[in-house]
């Protein structure tokens, strides 16, 4: 597995997983091939401290190319794909649902299209060794009430988005390749991610930067949603553990052991900019907290039990929230040149004033 093929590369998690395989991992790949649309939620210069590793390819293309997938598969010998390209915004999904079928559903089945190609061709020795890595998401399985289990693998899927429904059908469809043509996969279903380098339309940079800028942070309904937050640098580790450690036809389900509600987490949040950058008014920036009607179809609690991927595989997560936390604010405190280069993503979804986020019902209680 040391030809790799990243979709998505580009973006949130994407990026910071190629930086993890070239960096930090202790099974670096031979060649890693990075394929982004580069749509609003990429950024290659995201990678342009990589520039200079000859390890690294990056190919500005879509997953539904299907002839650019095969070449680059075929190309390279890829042994691997981390397929993580997805339209992954519930509040888009909402107002549109197709972009995320086609993306999200044909995408994958290109991806998985293609790589079988490859694996059925190849020798029986290199075969054995290939895998299918699918980057999938908790709300596959819909809403948890309060006192509840936590999802688990074994949890049936009851997606309540159109975002969450296309990520149930990509997961199917991988199983599917797998059960039929014994492809060896595996899915991970990860919890909310967070830390440096996500997009301005998430939930905790949205609040940073609001905040900052004194504007007022709506949260949807009574603000009691609660979920799991993930810091990112923690996931690509499970990442790379699944991939090499993980067993084929089987799901991982990653989590941070972090359970708040969204209200309880902009309180942690903005005590901890109230210390590193204090409000010039002298108040807190609590005070901007404003709440708004919910928005339709927002699911109550997610939460993962993450007991197979550790007793399996022995990974657990690093970070607390709190210290998760304040990494990623002081990022955005010592980024604010890239934090404004990106201002369009809040404009383009109506978040330029607290008057048009009513109105637009995208409120800093969108769980990112």
């Amino acid at each position: 597995m040391n030809r790799i093929l990243l979709t998505g590369g580009a973006g949130f998690i994407g990026s910071h997983l190629v930086h993890h395989l070239l960096q930090d991992s202790g099974h670096p790949p031979e060649r890693l091939v990075v394929l982004d649309a580069l749509t609003y939620a990429g950024d290659r210069a995201s990678l342009q401290d990589l520039s200079g590793d000859a390890r690294l390819v990056f190919v500005e293309g879509s997953i539904l190319d299907r002839g650019l997938a095969a070449r680059l598969i075929e190309e390279h010998r890829i042994t691997a794909v981390m397929h993580l390209a997805a339209e992954s915004h519930v509040d888009r999904s909402i107002d549109s649902a197709e972009p995320f079928v086609q993306a999200n559903v044909l995408g994958t089945q290109v991806l998985l299209d293609v790589f079988r190609r490859r694996w059925s061709a190849a020798p029986p020795e290199q075969r054995h060794a290939m895998r299918f890595l699918h980057v999938s998401t908790d709300e596959v399985f819909g809403s948890l009430e309060p006192e509840s289990p936590r999802f688990c693998e074994s949890t049936p899927y009851a997606p309540r988005s159109p975002y969450a429904a296309s990520k149930a059908a990509s997961d199917h469809l991988v199983r599917a390749a797998h059960h039929t043509h014994g492809l060896p996969v595996l899915i991970t279903n990860c919890t909310n991610n967070y830390g440096p380098r996500q997009l301005p339309e998430k939930l905790i940079p949205l609040t940073l930067l609001n905040a900052l800028e004194g504007r007022a942070l709506p949260i949807y309904g009574d603000g009691c949603q609660i979920r799991d937050w993930l810091y990112v640098g923690d996931h690509c580790r499970a990442l790379e553990a699944v991939l090499h450690r993980g067993r084929p036809g089987e799901t991982y389900c990653i989590g941070g052991e972090c359970e708040r509600t969204n209200l309880a987490l902009l309180d942690t949040l903005l005590a901890l900019l109230d210390e590193l950058q204090p409000d010039a008014s002298g108040q807190s920036y609590a005070r901007l907290k404003t709440f708004v009607a919910d928005r339709p179809g927002h699911d109550r609690r997610y939460a993962m039990d993450i007991g197979k991927i550790q007793s399996e595989l022995g990974w657990s997560p690093q970070e607390t929230l709190e210290t998760g936390l304040r990494r990623t604010a002081a990022w955005y405190l010592e980024h604010r040149d890239w934090c404004a280069s990106r201002g369009h993503h809040r404009q383009r979804l109506g978040l330029a004033s607290a008057q048009a986020q009513q109105e637009s019902g995208v409120a800093a209680g969108r769980a990112g």
